[in-house]
């Protein structure tokens, strides 16, 4: 009678242990999917700013309308963009055209007078600070649950009810790894 009351301890601990890992696995994958709505937020926010940004330019750039599409094409594939490194890598083309924008803005000191392009460009440096602190949270909770679906027994537990690894938000080009320089 005595090896029964084992064999049932061992499964009932087993069976808890399962449970635990499960749960702790979806309050990772849970945390990694609250990061990544965090950083959707705040570049729907940076998306919503580039029109207003660009209106408010229209007038005073007349020979740079090619660097004023270049942003709002890069915008417009920036807010298509779905799953993590096709975000990334929209989100460097337009972090590369608003440099490039910003850089076009230092010709026109009428502009940069401009009480409204300086609110925008304030709620544009602000956002922008918003982002790289979503995407820290994001990839501290990516390297979290990572780390967990990697390591044992709660890799055998995420196997079998296929958790798998999540992707980092990565920016791959060294120029866009620093947020547009905005001058006052």
């Amino acid at each position: 009678m005595t090896p029964i009351y084992i064999v049932a301890g061992l499964a009932l601990v087993a069976a808890v242990a399962v449970i635990a890992i499960y749960n702790s696995l979806v309050r990772l994958k849970n945390h990694v999917e609250n990061a990544w709505s965090q950083i959707d937020v705040q570049l729907k926010r940076r998306h919503d700013l580039i029109p207003n940004l660009v209106e408010t330019v229209k007038g005073y750039m007349n020979h740079e309308r090619e660097t004023l599409e270049a942003v709002t094409r890069a915008r417009g594939a920036a807010a298509a963009a779905s799953g993590v490194q096709n975000q990334a890598a929209a989100e460097n083309a337009l972090g590369g055209a608003l440099g490039r924008f910003f850089v076009a803005v230092e010709k026109y000191p009428d502009l940069k007078a401009s009480q409204n392009f300086l609110a925008l460009q304030e709620e544009l440096a602000s956002t922008e600070n918003k982002i790289g602190f979503a995407r820290q949270f994001y990839n501290d909770s990516v390297m979290r649950l990572n780390t967990k679906v990697q390591m044992f027994p709660s890799n055998l537990v995420a196997g079998v009810f296929r958790f798998n690894r999540a992707e980092f938000f990565e920016i791959d080009d060294a120029a866009a790894r620093s947020a547009p320089e905005v001058k006052v």
